[in-house]
């Protein structure tokens, strides 16, 4: 059995920091609207930079302190790419001319990077993989309505990359990675249809994210047979600020325990969770053998959660 080690993990955000007073004043809503129902103060747009310009600028942090030319396998997962193939991945490959490898695009919704993570830990396990990196990008602000203020409000351009790799050393792992139909088309994107935008429905997808994670993570623990207590963090896809109080609120743990950083970031859908274990490795927040889990959710329905030794 092959195990799995981070070996690093960086961000990349755009430089146009947008308030929340810009999107207040544009409708007519009091100061601290925004942050009252969401947690965010600020979000990230890009200016003339493409999806996958940011996914490359995410690893080109990696690369300047580890050797990025010998990986075997590349996974990109987004919700937001308007171009089929050449895959983002293949566009990192040839920008760093890694070694032939395998390369994937993973669309699952916001749950996105947890599915790239877990088949990262297949092929690993299995033994093709020895070096893989993992990439969560998205370029949201172009696929908003901006006259839907629940799009607006939240949404976010950003990229996170991961180094992942194989070791010899016993490390705890287990995933928890489920779909269900989203019946009602709660959260939606489709290339074309309503001129390419997201459309959510809020009050539903607060629903499904509220009920859906609580359950994945108790799953997830009895799977593992880990108490909550020895878990350092949950680090959830950075949704809405009310759904994580939810969460913890549900699990009956301190809010703390959930490293949350979507005020100053936003949502960012698949890039979310890779930019706050970016940031947290930037704090010095995770230590070797730490026992984290990594929380996703969103359009699918996709729920999915791992649990492992940093």
């Amino acid at each position: 059995m092959g195990y799995i080690k981070i070996t690093d993990v960086k961000a990349y955000l755009p430089k146009e920091k947008i308030l929340n007073e810009n999107i207040e004043k544009r409708f007519n809503l009091e100061e601290g609207y925004i942050k009252k129902r969401t947690g965010i103060e600020q979000r990230y747009y890009v200016k003339d930079e493409t999806i996958e310009e940011m996914a490359i600028k995410a690893v080109e942090k990696i690369s300047k302190t580890n050797d990025i030319l010998e990986v075997d396998l590349i996974i990109v997962a987004t919700t937001s790419t308007n171009k089929i193939m050449p895959g983002i991945s293949n566009y990192i490959k040839k920008f760093f001319n890694i070694k032939p490898c395998i390369c994937l695009d993973v669309l699952a919704g916001c749950s996105g990077f947890i599915n790239a993570l877990d088949i990262c830990k297949v092929y690993i396990e299995c033994g093709k993989v020895k070096k893989a990196l993992i990439v969560g990008v998205d370029l949201l602000s172009k696929i908003v309505d901006e006259n839907d203020l629940s799009t607006v409000a939240l949404l976010s351009d950003g990229a996170g990359a991961m180094l992942i790799e194989s070791c010899k050393e016993k490390k705890k792992y287990f995933s928890n990675i489920k779909a269900e139909e989203d019946q009602k088309d709660i959260l939606t994107y489709e290339i074309g249809k309503n001129k390419g935008k997201i459309y959510m429905n809020g009050k539903e997808v607060y629903k499904y994210a509220v009920t859906n994670t609580v359950e994945n993570i108790k799953e997830i623990l009895l799977k593992s047979v880990e108490n909550i207590e020895n878990i350092k963090y949950i680090i959830p896809h950075q949704s809405n600020m009310k759904i994580m109080k939810a969460i913890a609120n549900r699990l009956d743990i301190n809010i703390n325990k959930l490293y949350i950083n979507i005020e100053n970031v936003g949502n960012t859908f698949c890039a979310s969770i890779p930019i706050a274990m970016a940031e947290m490795k930037e704090k010095d927040l995770l230590q070797e053998n730490d026992k984290i889990i990594l929380l996703g959710y969103g359009g699918g329905l996709n729920t999915g959660s791992i649990l492992l030794e940093y």
